[in-house]
């Protein structure tokens, strides 16, 4: 694909190809599921940005922690956190990833090392800088790669944690989502310095931007930055530009923007791009596309049906993880 040397198998697009249908086909899901009322409170879909999780997971390993915002169901699913687990959290069923505690926003696992959706704009940030710090104080090759949307930018934990990062020179791989719409406030109305990478070059960070509907181009700097990182050259940051196809949430009903830009984006959105250029250099068939949709189809209604039987949690349970048990003093 444009803007990457670097041969790549085809085995491999097809793997990357495939990733960002599941993720798609589980959103698409997830609105039907919605709509039964199967999923309550808010949900905020990646429709579009799926190139951003499969790009960098693919350049993190298993030990590598890390973040994310409300939006994470596709950093979820392409760090390998199982769909059933996933629909049971959005059930509120017992064997969701968080317990049923989280919803759609605070997806969790420890084993993945997928330390949460976070609903406070920006406040993954300084907690990416904790992780990485620890890693650094105990010697430990783990790099902490920390998502965000542009709209972080404008807090004050960004600046914070852009300094504290450099100034220690840690293992971070900032990834800033950008999809120019903070909510409903584009990002010409937000920011006076649109560049979203420069802000982070400003506190002598390595930084650079990245077509984030290129799937290839995401994967290739994400390897780059993490090469970097674990050679001892301190934080990295990726700003990926990219689009949400959808509105902010469920709730949103996208009077901001114009249907015309939405149409011009989905023609250049991530998933038509690669599988538009396998099908041009004759590397996958139209045919092999579609059973990989069935199959991701499959893989769902399995999930969503399985996830359905599990269990809500007693009322006993109710004060658990909540305050802290009294200490024996006898």
């Amino acid at each position: 694909m444009a803007g990457h040397k670097t041969h790549i198998s085809r085995e491999h697009l097809h793997y990357l190809l495939t990733e960002m249908i599941r993720i798609r086909r589980f959103e698409e899901a997830c609105v039907g599921l919605y709509n039964e009322q199967k999923i309550r409170g808010f949900l905020h879909l990646y429709n579009g940005e799926e190139a951003i999780s499969v790009g960098v997971m693919q350049a993190l390993s298993e030990q590598d922690s890390i973040l994310a915002t409300y939006r994470e169901h596709g950093h979820a699913l392409a760090r390998g956190i199982s769909m059933q687990s996933l629909f049971a959290e959005m059930f509120a069923k017992m064997e969701g990833c968080s317990g049923g505690r989280g919803g759609s926003m605070h997806l969790f696992d420890k084993q993945k090392r997928f330390y949460g959706g976070n609903a406070i704009v920006a406040g993954a940030l300084p907690l990416a800088v904790g992780l990485a710090m620890a890693d650094k104080q105990q010697k430990r090759n783990n790099i902490t790669c920390c998502f965000f949307g542009e709209g972080a930018v404008a807090e004050g934990e960004f600046h914070e944690s852009m300094n504290l990062a450099k100034l220690w020179q840690l293992p971070i791989l900032f990834v800033c989502e950008n999809n120019l719409y903070a909510m409903g406030t584009a990002l010409a109305i937000e920011e006076s310095n649109q560049q979203i990478f420069s802000k982070a070059a400003s506190y002598g960070m390595a930084a650079q931007q990245v077509d984030g509907m290129n799937v290839v181009d995401v994967e290739a700097a994400s390897q780059l930055a993490c090469q970097a990182i674990r050679s001892g050259a301190g934080p990295q940051f990726l700003e990926c530009r990219t689009y949400r196809f959808r509105g902010h949430s469920m709730f949103d009903s996208q009077q901001y923007r114009d249907k015309d830009e939405i149409r011009s984006w989905q023609k250049k959105g991530p998933i038509v791009q690669l599988s538009h250029w396998l099908q041009n250099n004759h590397q996958i068939s139209a045919e092999q596309i579609k059973q990989i949709e069935l199959q991701a189809d499959k893989e769902i209604e399995s999930a969503v049906n399985a996830a359905l039987l599990g269990h809500d949690e007693p009322v006993s349970d109710l004060l658990k993880h909540v305050y802290a048990e009294e200490a024996n003093h006898e």
